[in-house]
C-alpha cells in the first residue's frame, strides 16, 4: 500500500500518512511556465495498492487536472489498483439538470476520474448521495458525524437543552443522524432561495425557545443561508447557536459574514485547506479527518468493512 498526494491539501494527506505511520509517495506535482501539470512519480507503483489524495476545492479545476494526471501516471506505472481519496468532491452541486440546456457536472467528473484511471472512490459528505449512482466503480461515502458527535460531547457536556438543526429540507437527513447520536431534538429551517448565493429564512419548524441550537450542513460556501438560518433561529428565542459543517469553502467574504454574526463557533473539517483569512476569524475552527480517512484506507487496504466504522 503506497499513499500520494497532490498539492491541493499536502496537509491532511502528511497526517493521514503519520496516522497510518508511513511515509508519503515521493512524486513530484509541478506546473510547466504555461502552467500545464506535470505528475512524475519517483517510487516503483507497479502491483501496489495506491491511494491519491486530493481534494477538487478551489481553485476546483487545477486539483482536478492534478488527480486526473495523477490517475494517469499510477495507471501507466502498472498500479494493481487505484484508489482517488476526495475529501471534498468539487462539482458535487451540480448534480441535476438545473434548467434547459444545462451540464451535469458531477457525472461529468465521475466519468473524468474513471477514465483517467481510478479503480475506486473515497470522499466525504457527498453534497448529493446519488451522486455514487454516477460511477460504475465502488465509491464509499465517509461520514463526518462521529467526529462531530465526539466534539460536541465534549464541548457541551451536561447540557440538556441541545437541539440539532438542518439550515434547509435537504439536510434533514444528516441533521436527524447526527440528532440521533446525540439523543436529542431535531429542528429545521424552512426557506426560500431568491436566486443563487442569496436566501431567505421563511420559518422555524420545531421549538428552539430556550435550547442551545447545532445547525449541522455539509457545506458553507457564501455563509448566507447558515448566517441567516442562524439569526432567524435566535429571533425564535435561542439561547446559543454553534456550527458544525463538514466542508468549509469560505469564499469570498464568508469568513468575515461568520465572524459578524450571531453564530458563537464554527467548526469545520480539514477536507479544505484552511486559507491565512479563514485561520484568522476565531469563531472558526478546524477539526481533522485524518484519523477517519486514515482508518477508512486501512479497512479498503485490508478488505475489510468500511461502514463498520459508523456502527
Amino acid at each position: 500500500m503506497k499513499i500520494i498526494a497532490g498539492n491541493s491539501n499536502r496537509p491532511l494527506a502528511e497526517a493521514i500518512a503519520a496516522e497510518l505511520k508511513m511515509p508519503l509517495c515521493d512524486a513530484s506535482v509541478q506546473r510547466f511556465s504555461d502552467k500545464e501539470v506535470f505528475v512524475e512519480i519517483y517510487e516503483n507503483v507497479r502491483g501496489e495498492d495506491i491511494f491519491a489524495v486530493q481534494s477538487t476545492s478551489y481553485p476546483t479545476n487545477d486539483n482536478l487536472m492534478e488527480l486526473l494526471i495523477m490517475l494517469d501516471a499510477l495507471r501507466r506505472g502498472s498500479a494493481r489498483r487505484i484508489t482517488a481519496v476526495m475529501p471534498y468532491f468539487g462539482y458535487a452541486r451540480q448534480d441535476r439538470k438545473s434548467g434547459p440546456r444545462t451540464p451535469i457536472s458531477a457525472k461529468l467528473v465521475a466519468n473524468l476520474l474513471v477514465e483517467a484511471g481510478a479503480n475506486r472512490i473515497l470522499t466525504l459528505d457527498l453534497h448529493a448521495g446519488q451522486i455514487q449512482g454516477f460511477f460504475d466503480i465502488p465509491v464509499d461515502n465517509l461520514y463526518a458525524a462521529p467526529l462531530f458527535t465526539r466534539d460536541i460531547k465534549h464541548k457541551h457536556a451536561g447540557k440538556s437543552n441541545l437541539m440539532v438543526v438542518s439550515p434547509d429540507v435537504g439536510g434533514v437527513v444528516r441533521a436527524r443522524q447526527l440528532a440521533k447520536r446525540l439523543d436529542v431534538d431535531l429542528a429545521i429551517i424552512d426557506k426560500r432561495r431568491e436566486r443563487a448565493g442569496v436566501s431567505e429564512v421563511m420559518n422555524v419548524i420545531g421549538r428552539v425557545k430556550g435550547r442551545h441550537c447545532l445547525l449541522v450542513d455539509d457545506i458553507i460556501d457564501s455563509g448566507g443561508s447558515l448566517c441567516n438560518a442562524a439569526q432567524a433561529l435566535m429571533d425564535a428565542g435561542a439561547t446559543g447557536i454553534d456550527a458544525y459543517v463538514t466542508h468549509g469553502v469560505l469564499s469570498g467574504s464568508a469568513a468575515q459574514r461568520v465572524e459578524d454574526s450571531v453564530i458563537g463557533e464554527l467548526v469545520i473539517t480539514d477536507s479544505i485547506k484552511m486559507t491565512d483569512a479563514v485561520r484568522s476569524v476565531r469563531k472558526i475552527r478546524q477539526i481533522s479527518l485524518n484519523n477517519l480517512i486514515g482508518r477508512a484506507i486501512r479497512a479498503v487496504a485490508d478488505e475489510s468493512s468500511v461502514s463498520s466504522l459508523f456502527d
